[in-house]
């Protein structure tokens, strides 16, 4: 069994809860509105990243345009930001930075939300300059294959282990991806009807159909690195080994430059997405159905358990399997279910400066000290670790606060040549069907 160990001793800390810093409008009435709407109306359905997204792409449209559209989100939560969450040490956050629970970093090719972050003067962190002395370990279950921190002698271990070509290239091929996916921010962006078709107008098909593994191998990349260091990276980003997870995320999970988060939280983003969007936000609200208004009707009707309202339009933004929202079955039978990684994250402050090895998670890292020999700690495992298992890590009395939680962190990405339809039918689009 392979299971790499990082611990990762970097300032890693934001300053931000989840209250939302605006007035977001609440319906909750009885009526219906079951009539064609007069003036376009889009549902969203999610709040998350792809939610928020939409909604802020929207308004930025209707300006450009002078489009007149009302846009509707339904976000079954009482949060924005869906995976984007963070958490206090201690419940504290009046002593605390806010820690990240999930999508804590974003890296400078993801040009959208570099550009809100600046639009929104958000303060991006600049973790090369946070980080302390840290050293990175890689566990293969039984040893400790390797650990480098930043020094010229770090550089010289992992060129003696696995030589200059592997690493060298491997770097090449990340860097001919980013490349390649940086044509979507251009004037040379590809058009496209589904994923697959942009997936080759990328020249990514190759990628998204073999295992990372397979794809480095051919390109002269050893074995050995590919599931010692890629590995690592593969198993800390998406929860899944190098043999498993198709080339085109394996290569997102190693293309780390600029790697950045927002001060107080990254969720602030997809806040201020739906601020800026103007639209009408019902939080708490979980859709039941998506239907159309009649048989041959053009129209949508999307159904809560307080109201029934007609759109022009729906953007579904969230796992569609994982909704239990009633759409009709040939659009429902167009959707193929998608697995995901549970993944359970524990959090935890320790007085204890380093973790003893053991083969129960896939990552240990330490993020910074949050008071003077204090550090938080982020363990990511596939089982909840138990507190007798935290004592063993760290030692006897060296755990202040945890916090555990478990969610559905990632898709699991085997390699694959088909993608669910982006439209599912007139007017009703499906955002995930980018996550095979």
């Amino acid at each position: 069994m392979r299971g790499p160990w990082f611990s990762l001793l970097f300032l890693v800390v934001g300053t931000n809860g989840l209250q939302l810093p605006f007035k977001i409008p609440f319906f909750a009435s009885q009526q219906q509105v079951l009539e064609a709407p007069q003036v376009p109306r889009i549902a969203i359905v999610g709040a998350g990243a792809g939610g928020s997204s939409a909604a802020f792409w929207i308004a930025k449209a209707k300006e450009r345009f002078g489009l007149n559209v009302e846009v509707d989100v339904y976000e079954r939560n009482s949060f924005v930001g869906g995976r984007s969450t963070v958490v206090y040490p201690y419940n504290d956050s009046d002593t605390f930075a806010p820690v990240e629970i999930g999508a804590s970093i974003f890296v400078a090719a993801n040009k959208n939300l570099w550009r809100a972050s600046e639009e929104f003067n958000l303060t991006r962190r600049d973790f090369s300059k946070e980080k302390e002395d840290y050293e990175v370990g890689v566990w293969d279950g039984e040893n400790i294959l390797l650990t480098v921190g930043n020094s010229w002698w770090d550089t010289a271990k992992v060129l003696w282990r696995y030589g200059i070509w592997s690493p060298r290239q491997t770097q090449s091929l990340v860097d001919s991806m980013i490349k390649k996916y940086l044509t979507l921010y251009s004037s040379e962006t590809p058009r496209w009807d589904d994923i697959s078709d942009l997936a080759e107008a990328l020249e990514f098909s190759d990628m998204t159909q073999k295992t990372m593994l397979d794809y480095l191998t051919e390109h002269g990349v050893s074995q050995q690195y590919a599931q010692e260091l890629v590995e690592a990276a593969t198993r800390v980003n998406y929860g899944q080994n190098v043999d498993q997870i198709h080339a085109l995320e394996g290569a997102c999970s190693m293309a780390a430059n600029q790697a950045t988060g927002i001060k107080g939280g990254n969720f602030q983003i997809f806040e201020k997405f739906l601020e800026y969007s103007k639209a009408t936000v019902y939080m708490n609200t979980r859709v039941e159905s998506i239907l159309p208004l009649a048989e041959s009707s053009k129209y949508w009707t999307v159904k809560t358990s307080t109201q029934s309202k007609t759109y022009s339009s729906v953007i579904l933004a969230a796992p569609f399997h994982q909704t239990a929202i009633e759409v009709p079955t040939s659009i429902a039978s167009s959707i193929p279910k998608q697995p995901y990684v549970r993944l359970h994250v524990t959090l935890l402050s320790t007085t204890s400066p380093t973790a003893n090895a053991s083969p129960e998670f896939n990552s240990v890292s330490y993020h910074g000290l949050i008071r003077d020999g204090e550090w938080v700690v982020k363990i990511f495992s596939e089982e909840e670790v138990s507190d007798e298992y935290l004592t063993k890590l760290f030692g006897e009395g060296k755990v202040g606060w945890a916090h555990k939680t478990a969610f559905d962190a990632y898709p699991v990405l085997p390699p694959t040549s088909t993608f669910p339809p982006v439209k599912l039918d007139h007017g009703f689009y499906y955002v995930n069907s980018f996550e095979p």
